[in-house]
């Protein structure tokens, strides 16, 4: 699409999911960026019931898609924008349906080789006490109980012991229908933000209380991020050469970041890609673009830049 600065862009924010207070300050942050960039901004609630009428009576040449988790991360408003014909930003209807779903996504990469931590699904339709007994059989405490589609480390949990895991499960699934368990993971974390297929540099996470949790996201002060990673150059290479292979096998497009532990060893194991992830002042894209020089204001039009449709 032709992108001038009288092309009206919408900032689509907030709507009813766990994530929605994040979304709506990745949201004024882009809209705010865009506005002073030059283009004329307008700025939705989403609101699903009424959702592909309002963005219709808004005219927009581009949506620029700041929805966080459900709704903006799992193909439906890429659905309605495409059935509507309007450009937009991030990843495809498909792509986002598959990423945003950490079973699905995992099992890709599996099939792919490409490496994830071991995981097993469970059901609303299994009992709690199946449930327990399959994972204390299958994993060595501690062990991860996540819910699947969530963001923001919402409904995840570590569990240290046996009388930790019901609680846990019973967590997780006030989030999602189905829960997964997965293999803890003992050593660092990092990021790999991908921009239009293009790797940026690394980012190590180290909170200070240990655990990368919904707190130590989004407080200010709360964790460390070292960018670029102070790890070797064969273990960078590995890791942006994993982010860019899964970025494709998913079929991304524009910005997503993909998520990374290491072992004790110091493997890296790919956790999960994000197709919206956070622009707000303590996300992770906008330090790695920093990083090599890209502004906030830069990187959210090299983003806008992306924007179509007939995306997979």
């Amino acid at each position: 699409m032709k992108l001038t600065k009288d092309t009206k862009i919408l900032v689509v924010l907030g709507g009813p999911s766990t994530e929605a207070e994040v979304s709506r300050r990745t949201g004024a942050a882009v809209a705010q960026a865009l506005q002073t960039a030059g283009y004329p901004v307008e700025v939705l609630e989403f609101v699903p019931a009424t959702a592909q009428a309002d963005i219709i009576a808004a005219a927009p040449g581009v949506v620029f898609n700041a929805l966080h988790g459900r709704y903006g991360e799992d193909g439906a408003i890429q659905h309605i924008l495409e059935m509507s014909g309007i450009p937009y930003t991030g990843s495809g209807p498909v792509a986002s349906a598959v990423t945003v779903d950490k079973v699905v996504s995992k099992r890709l990469l599996m099939q792919a080789g490409l490496p994830t931590a071991e995981f097993t699904a469970y059901t609303e339709q299994q009992t709690r006490e199946e449930i327990c007994a399959d994972i204390r059989a299958r994993f060595t405490f501690p062990v991860v109980i996540k819910a699947p589609q969530q963001g923001s480390t919402i409904g995840i949990r570590v569990v240290h012991t046996a009388e930790e895991l019901a609680p846990a499960v019973d967590e997780a699934f006030r989030y999602d229908s189905f829960i997964m368990a997965e293999r803890f993971l003992a050593g660092d974390e990092f990021t790999a933000s991908v921009l239009n297929g293009k790797v940026l540099p690394l980012i190590r996470i180290v909170p200070h209380s240990g655990m990368y949790d919904y707190t130590a996201k989004y407080t200010a002060g709360a964790t460390d991020y070292l960018v670029p990673a102070p790890i070797s150059p064969e273990l960078t290479q590995e890791m942006q050469a994993l982010a860019k292979q899964a970025y494709e096998l998913m079929g991304c497009c524009g910005v997503a970041r993909v998520d990374f532990m290491t072992d004790t060893a110091g493997k890296p194991y790919i956790l999960e890609l994000n197709t919206v992830p956070g622009m707000t002042t303590t996300s992770l894209v906008p330090k790695a673009a920093q990083a090599v020089g890209i502004d906030f204001t830069e990187l959210c039009e090299d983003i806008l830049r992306t924007a179509a449709c007939g995306k997979l």
